[in-house]
């Protein structure tokens, strides 16, 4: 399967890349690409994997791929709709699939900050947050290396992911955003 990953180059979220780097067949986008030659990229491969910051009107454009807010946004969406297995992680994605009728495994309000955590009264420091994110990653990254099924994954993920919602508030919250639209 051939896997175009985008993910905007900025530090706060490196942690994002055990999704996809041990992923055979991998083109990573992370700077400096025009919406033309994102939208073909989208047509050429078999799955889209985009990953960073983000709102409701889609993907931050915080590495200077081009001018604008966003590189994944309302533009973007029309390439995304012929893709049923495309994968969004940022915060509020959900509003951002569900508004343009996209397929695949998606985030709500993801929290993988303090501040983040601390703006939605959940009291909780560096190394909590860094498990959340760090399993979490690592989690989607091994169920992508070893299947392609969607559902498969967003249920292999939620319930491993549960495990840690057990002893740690910011996988709880998250763990109640991780969608799935067939």
């Amino acid at each position: 399967m051939k896997r175009l990953v985008i993910h905007p180059t900025d530090e706060s979220t490196d942690f994002l890349a055990p999704i996809y780097n041990r992923l055979p067949d991998v083109t990573l986008v992370t700077t400096g690409c025009s919406r033309l030659e994102l939208m073909d990229m989208i047509d050429e491969h078999d799955q889209v994997i985009m990953l960073g910051h983000g709102t409701p009107g889609g993907l931050l454009n915080v590495s200077g791929f081009r001018a604008g807010m966003y590189i994944v946004d309302a533009l973007v969406s029309e390439a995304l709709a012929a893709k049923d297995n495309s994968i969004f992680i940022w915060c509020n994605a959900d509003q951002f699939v569900n508004r343009y009728k996209l397929k695949g495994l998606y985030s709500g309000m993801f929290i993988s900050e303090v501040a983040e955590a601390s703006y939605f009264k959940i009291l909780t420091d560096q190394d909590t947050v860094d498990r959340s994110n760090d399993t979490f990653a690592k989690l989607l990254g091994d169920h992508l290396l070893v299947s392609d099924a969607m559902n498969e994954i967003h249920t292999s993920v939620g319930h491993q992911y549960q495990l840690l919602a057990e002893t740690n508030d910011i996988a709880r919250y998250n763990s109640n955003r991780w969608y799935i639209n067939k």
